[in-house]
């Protein structure tokens, strides 16, 4: 009895010991925890650029184009399409002036975001920016339409181009008539207008307008506008831009036109004066001046003036604060008109301007 309980004894002791001798089984690989406590990395979008106030292009490789209308969604798909029809047509030329009449009830100020957005995108340089509210455009559900000027790589104006004033008629059919014959007085013909962009006081007006601008201007690109919302005096104003087909001096300025041939030419974005005192509307053509400066020019460069104001007490200050900056001892040719509205609700006036520069 006493040795099978001492063997007994014996035999625990040796399993005691194996078991202490024994390394603890391995552990499987557990994978670490992710830190779910960690905050996301907040992604900022990167802060859009503002178009420039002014961009230099060569003058014999302008080309002009104006985009189609669409009826598609609202302002903001619309201009999308405006903006990548225009760079099909220019077949990677680069955009340097954009002019945008917005009609309907859609926010002017996306028109500038929208252009930021996809040249940034395409890695493309800002072209200058004009942006004008109008009162209707020729389609209905159409929310706006973009004038491009860009440079083309082959030269294309041997002898330069010519810029005309807005002519004045009872209706478009005439304002086409007095273009045509503002343009002869140069000695431009109807087939060298390489665009005119025609202002109704109605739309009604507007097949009366096309067949009329497609006989006198059959190479041009034709774009029409309803400048204002509510019915005015019936007047249409129509301008244009043509070929040089002579040679001629690398600047002529007329009441009605200024021809060119100087070898670039500067292109401003518009302008604002905000409220209507004579030192808000000074100041417009201050930051003009300051738009001009790093490119080379000033006033005295300048060859054609563009204003849209809100009234017409607004558009006589306006003038008459502009023989302040610009040149007193020749007329500047330009267009003046009458618009539904600008991309601030504080503006009054914009105004942008073309220069010459000799070099």
């Amino acid at each position: 009895m006493k040795v099978s309980r001492w063997c007994s004894t014996t035999v625990l002791f040796a399993i005691c010991a194996a078991a202490i001798a024994q390394p603890p089984p391995l552990e499987p690989n557990r994978k670490k925890k992710k830190n779910t406590d960690k905050e996301p990395v907040t992604q900022t979008l990167p802060v859009l650029k503002d178009p420039p106030g002014a961009v230099v292009a060569e003058t014999s490789k302008l080309v002009f184009h104006v985009s189609p209308l669409s009826a598609k969604g609202l302002l903001t798909p619309q201009t999308h399409d405006a903006l990548n029809a225009l760079m099909k047509m220019n077949r990677g030329a680069q955009i340097v002036k954009l002019r945008a009449f917005v009609a309907g009830t859609g926010d002017i100020r996306r028109v500038q975001t929208i252009v930021s957005e996809v040249f940034t995108d395409k890695k493309q340089p800002l072209p200058a920016l004009s942006t004008v509210q109008a009162g209707a455009l020729p389609m209905e559900g159409a929310q706006v339409v973009m004038e491009s000027i860009s440079v083309d790589k082959r030269p294309a104006h041997t002898h330069g181009l010519a810029f005309f004033s807005a002519e004045q008629g009872a209706d478009a059919s005439a304002a086409i008539v007095r273009l045509e014959s503002a343009a002869k007085e140069v000695g431009i013909s109807g087939s060298a207008m390489l665009r005119v962009t025609c202002f109704l006081s109605s739309i009604d007006d507007l097949q009366a307008a096309r067949e009329a601008a497609a006989r006198a201007f059959p190479a041009a690109a034709a774009n029409f506008i309803q400048t204002l919302r509510g019915a005015g005096e019936s007047v249409t104003t129509c301008e244009g831009v043509a070929d040089r087909p002579q040679a001629g001096d690398p600047i002529t300025l007329t009441q009605n036109a200024a021809l060119l041939n100087t070898p670039k030419l500067i292109f401003t974005g518009t302008q604002m004066a905000f409220r209507d005192q004579d030192a808000d509307l000074r100041l417009a053509f201050q930051r003009l001046q300051r738009a001009l400066e790093p490119l080379g020019a000033s006033y005295k460069d300048v060859v054609f003036a563009d204003f849209y104001p809100l009234t017409k007490r607004v558009e006589d200050k306006a003038h008459a604060i502009g023989m302040e900056f610009l040149p007193r001892d020749s007329h500047i040719p330009g267009t003046s008109l009458l618009v539904e509205g600008l991309p601030s609700l504080d503006a009054s006036v914009a105004i942008e301007l073309v220069a010459a520069l000799a070099n």
